[in-house]
């Protein structure tokens, strides 16, 4: 799955007027389109996009279901590609490198940045969210040099370390270590995230709660294991986890996860099916658990996580459901709308090019 790499950057050449791109022309339409190359800033890198993952939240903006994407906007925050072209001051990288992209954009100056939670930073920026910022659905976008991380795996794998990271992070906020047992409720792309990073915390055993099939297979194919919510009960007894991750984010699925958790334990929430959910008060107050919430990454656990899945190739192949040229983005995302057979990610990969779009930076 790698592809060719650009050997530099270029800070001469003529610039490209316009990239292909993938927008959202309105809700339930995606189409092909050419849009403006990003100009670079000072202090920032253009990322000519090799892959990029279409995440839930995509799917959500697509339909209108989430209300956080608007129609002419070019999401996508799922990238790896390589640096381009860098702007004044950028010290890290010089052009060719391989990188994937942290796309929260916090200010830098509060309090919540200063303590390293630049995820939860109040004026937070999210690439791929807000529809003034043009994202990684297209050949090429501009981010601050401190959102980038080298990237020394497979190529086309960088497309998931993005959603690792989310996993990775639920784990850690359910205090999961080794020898633990834990429950995880949906095997979607951020159900396998969470399961993998279990395991990769020491997770003596990691059962998932998944009705598809092709879902669950996968899910056993990485070391986990499965069983049918709604035709089996789970592999353990009432009360037997130490933590439990909740994927899918409904009323049903926080109550399950809770009554799986041991009395003490703690129960993470990730997914983010419904904004408003019932919740059962007894489950939660009589035995002491803990409800907590998890909504992507640190920067530290972000670096982390693309330098582990640079060392597990095999794993990470096998999460890729495949990989779509950007002219069948549209049909990709009508798919995605019954996702009934899909088990693992569908990745958008743009054809490697050596040449820049065009000079470093503003004039």
């Amino acid at each position: 799955m790698s592809l060719p790499l650009p050997t530099t950057a270029t800070h001469a050449a003529a610039p490209a007027a316009t990239m292909s791109a993938l927008v959202l022309e309105d809700y339930g339409r995606m189409v092909v389109a050419q849009r403006p190359v990003p100009v670079v800033g000072d202090g920032e890198v253009r990322v000519r996009v090799h892959g990029v993952g279409i995440c839930g939240s995509d799917l959500h903006g697509f339909t209108g279901a989430n209300g956080r994407r608007f129609p002419g906007q070019v999401m996508g925050h799922e990238a790896v590609g390589t640096v381009d072209a860098v702007g004044a001051g950028v010290t890290s990288f010089t052009g060719g490198e391989r990188v994937v992209v942290n796309p929260t954009l916090a200010c830098q100056a509060c309090d919540w940045c200063a303590r390293g939670q630049q995820h939860i930073c109040p004026q937070r920026r999210v690439l791929g969210v807000d529809p003034t910022l043009s994202s990684a659905f297209a050949e090429f976008f501009v981010v601050p040099e401190r959102n980038l991380i080298p990237f020394d795996g497979i190529l086309l794998h960088g497309a998931l370390v993005e959603p690792l990271a989310v996993g990775y992070h639920a784990a850690r906020r359910a205090g999961v270590s080794a020898g633990d047992t834990v429950a995880v409720i949906g095997g979607g792309p951020i159900g396998q995230a969470a399961a993998l990073a279990c395991i990769r915390l020491g997770a003596a055993r990691v059962i998932v709660g998944e009705p598809r099939e092709a879902r669950r297979r996968l899910l056993e194919d990485i070391g986990a294991e499965t069983f049918d919510p709604f035709t089996a009960s789970a592999p353990l007894g009432a009360g037997e986890a130490d933590a439990a991750i909740d994927a899918v984010g409904a009323s049903e699925t926080i109550l399950t996860a809770l009554e799986l958790t041991a009395p003490g334990g703690t129960v993470v929430l990730v997914g983010m099916d419904a904004p408003a959910v019932e919740l059962q008060a007894y489950p939660l107050t009589t035995q002491e658990r803990s409800l907590v919430g998890a909504f992507c990454y640190t920067a530290e656990e972000f670096a982390e996580t693309a330098a582990w899945a640079a060392t597990v190739p095999e794993t990470l192949d096998r999460l890729i459901e495949r990989a779509v040229p950007l002219d069948d983005g549209p049909a990709a995302f009508e798919e995605l709308t019954d996702p009934e057979r899909l088990a693992g990610k569908i990745i958008i990969e743009f054809p490697a090019k050596p040449e820049s779009a065009g000079p470093p930076a503003s004039s």
